[in-house]
């Protein structure tokens, strides 16, 4: 948002792209980027754009950034560094210039990019950069960092910096929440320091500020909610700061709510939407991207004073002749065998499939991916695709999700493989023991680590399930660990636990090296320039499966990475899923 428009990235399907967007009081438009605009940092990017002073600058496709004139549309080439890669960009406008998280050759830094494209390193002594946010009166910077073997989620520090005319960092200090955690998305209120940490249990607002050389850590709300999720990219936002107080989102039990809270009260808005993020202030109102069940993700302003919201952009009814099948949120009880309620979202077969087919319904049971994330009740094309087709759909928020506080977070150090694939089951059996779906009919799907949730549920001592799909998902995760990128290199270790003598008890987790043991047909889905989980994963447990007689089909599209992005492809996919979820022993 700069001078009253407002930006944002939207997906192209169609050219396997992301465009950036403006609206003003003269329309939407689409600005001429001349490609996708997209960050490749920690491969899941995030923080691809800023604006500042009617200029532009964004993180092109190739990992250049670009600059433009908002004013006459020129465009011209910032920065291009062989084998680097970009994001969280922010503007430093007291100096003129744009602050990145730059990685090369391994190692990243917080760096300054100046009008002509100069560039000066501001820090570089952590593993991981991310967050970078200038005051208001541009005299201080605050970032969140953290080191090898943790993601930023585990432990992480929030560090702050004086800056200096010239524009060098100068007094740096850095602070690790009380007893531990982990910290994210810090931002300026005027020059008071606000930031988001779980050292409570739940990921919660703070005022932090150094009194007499200590740190103190003031709540900034005691909702006992996660009021962010975890961070996989860079830039996100999910509070904003207004004239009349604070917009927050909260989750509980898998669905965002938005409030405002003001001095002697609060309000929930927006209440047909499940889901916000990136939360922005425009004059007095409050901007946000908002998703909902039944319709595409939509730009919104809302009002504070009343609660009322306008779209700006977005939020259409894909179809006209279809009424999209909503998500119900279902609660497991915990129970013996489960410390934890488990949560996720159940989606019927539409009215017009019940009736073509009768009788209860085939299952699939969707493992998200992450594992560190979880499941929301948005629209989906693809859920809503089964469901006219007779299909019910669950999506599972297995033990490791976010959203439900640190602890059920943290609850699969070391248990990746179990839990969640106990988890899969229990939300199985409690759909199954309501006469919700056929027992016959059973399938699991999940996307990267979904889809090793997917592979050791299929190896399950008295698993019966039908069928597993498996998209770009582990296999292997010692070959993993040797091959993923840098982001995640520590990642396995803490879900899985010690490898063992010579990786002995990975082995024991490992699909590929028993893929006799797996119980039903599987078909698999890779990219050939995935960065995050080798092609070679997928190539390898195919032939393994083939190997010991195991039915098993591969998808190959060269030129996707991790998540396919092109319409076409996409198609391709729900295609080749419908023909194997209906005859799923055919080759």
């Amino acid at each position: 948002m700069s001078g009253g428009s407002v930006f944002w990235l939207a997906s192209e399907p169609e050219a396997g792209g992301t465009a950036l967007w403006c609206y003003s009081r003269q329309g939407s438009r689409r600005l001429d980027t001349g490609g996708s605009v997209r960050s490749r940092l920690n491969s899941y990017g995030g923080g691809a754009y800023a604006v500042m002073d009617g200029v532009v600058c964004w993180i092109s496709e190739d990992q250049h950034l670009w600059v433009m004139d908002l004013d006459n549309g020129h465009r011209r080439k910032l920065v291009g560094t062989r084998g680097a890669v970009w994001g969280g960009v922010v503007a430093d406008s007291l100096r003129n210039r744009w602050l990145a998280v730059r990685e090369c050759h391994g190692r990243q830094a917080l760096v300054a990019i100046d009008p002509d494209g100069r560039l000066s390193v501001l820090h570089d002594h952590f593993d991981f950069y991310g967050a970078p946010t200038v005051s208001c009166d541009g005299r201080e910077l605050a970032w969140v960092s953290w080191m090898l073997p943790n993601m930023p989620w585990d432990q992480s520090f929030l560090c702050t910096a004086a800056v200096g005319e010239p524009g060098e960092l100068t007094r740096v200090a850095r602070t690790a929440p009380p007893g531990g955690g982990s910290v994210q998305q810090p931002q300026y209120v005027g020059n008071r320091l606000w930031v988001i940490s779980d050292h409570q249990g739940w990921w919660q607002p703070f005022w932090v500020c150094q009194a007499n050389g200590q740190w103190v850590w003031q709540p900034g709300s005691t909702a006992e909610a996660d009021h962010a999720n975890a961070p996989w990219q860079l830039g996100e936002r999910h509070a904003c700061r207004l004239p009349s107080g604070w917009a927050r989102v909260r989750y509980r039990n898998g669905i965002a709510e938005l409030w405002l809270e003001r001095e002697g009260g609060q309000q929930r808005v927006a209440e047909r939407f499940s889901d916000f993020r990136s939360l922005a202030r425009l004059e007095n109102d409050l901007l946000c991207i908002a998703r909902s069940p039944d319709r595409t993700d939509s730009i919104l302003r809302i009002c504070p004073a009343t609660g009322h919201f306008e779209v700006l952009f977005g939020g259409q009814r894909p179809w006209t002749e279809i009424v999209p099948v909503s998500p119900e949120s279902i609660v497991v009880p915990a129970g013996q065998d489960s410390r934890y309620a488990l949560q996720g979202f159940f989606y019927p077969p539409s009215g017009a499939s019940l009736n073509r087919n009768g009788g209860k319904p085939p299952l699939i049971l969707i493992a998200h991916g992450g594992p560190t994330s979880a499941a929301y009740a948005i629209f989906n094309p693809q859920i809503q695709y089964w469901c006219q087709r007779g299909f019910a759909v669950a999506e599972v928020n297995y033990t490791g999700s976010t959203g439900f506080g640190r602890a059920f977070r943290q609850a699969l150090a070391g248990q990746w493989g179990l839990a969640d694939v106990a988890d899969m089951f229990r939300m199985a059996d409690y759909l199954v023991d309501r006469g919700r779906a056929d027992p016959q009919r059973l399938f699991i799907q999940g996307r990267s680590s979904g889809g090793y949730t997917a592979l050791m549920a299929a190896m399950a001592p008295g698993s019966r399930l039908s069928g597993l799909a498996s998209l770009y998902g582990v296999t292997d995760p010692l070959r993993l660990r040797e091959s993923t990128h840098r982001f995640e290199s520590g990642y396995l270790d803490w879900l899985l636990g010690p490898a063992g003598e010579d990786g002995a008890y990975w082995k024991q987790k490992t699909p590929q090296r028993m893929a006799e043991r797996i119980s039903c047909p599987a078909i698999f889905f890779q990219g050939g320039q995935d960065p995050v989980v080798v092609p070679e994963q997928t190539r390898s447990m195919v032939n393994a499966m083939r190997k010991v007689g195991k039915p098993a089909q591969l998808v190959w599209f060269e030129h996707e990475a991790h998540g396919f992005r092109c319409s076409g492809n996409q198609a391709q996919m729900l295609d080749r899923l419908w023909c194997f979820y209906s005859k799923p022993n055919a080759q």
